[in-house]
């Protein structure tokens, strides 16, 4: 599913706009980026969490010269599925 079939499905379901279902996804990600850019943990409810988490540096290899580099401590994006979310998907 895409971002403009999700565009499409709130359209429908929340009776609006495209436009202004655009809008609202739009916003609704931009909102969960700027509050995970700030280091807070995003609770959806009956769907799922996103958290920070940190990767310590470590060595890594270049595919194509097979030299080894140093990879910088970096943070990344998590995501935890809300039980209801797993049964659904297990059936």
């Amino acid at each position: 599913m895409l971002k403009a079939d999700v565009v499409e499905t709130v359209a429908k379901e929340a009776h609006l706009t495209k436009k202004a279902a655009r809008e609202a996804v739009d916003s609704t990600l931009e909102n969960i980026i700027g509050a995970l850019r700030k280091g807070e943990k995003v609770v959806l409810s009956g769907f799922g969490t996103f958290v920070i988490r940190g990767r310590k540096a470590r060595a890594g290899r270049n595919p194509k010269t097979g030299q080894t580099i140093q990879l910088p401590s970096m943070n990344t994006i998590g995501f935890i599925a809300s039980k209801g979310i797993k049964k659904t998907v297990r059936k």
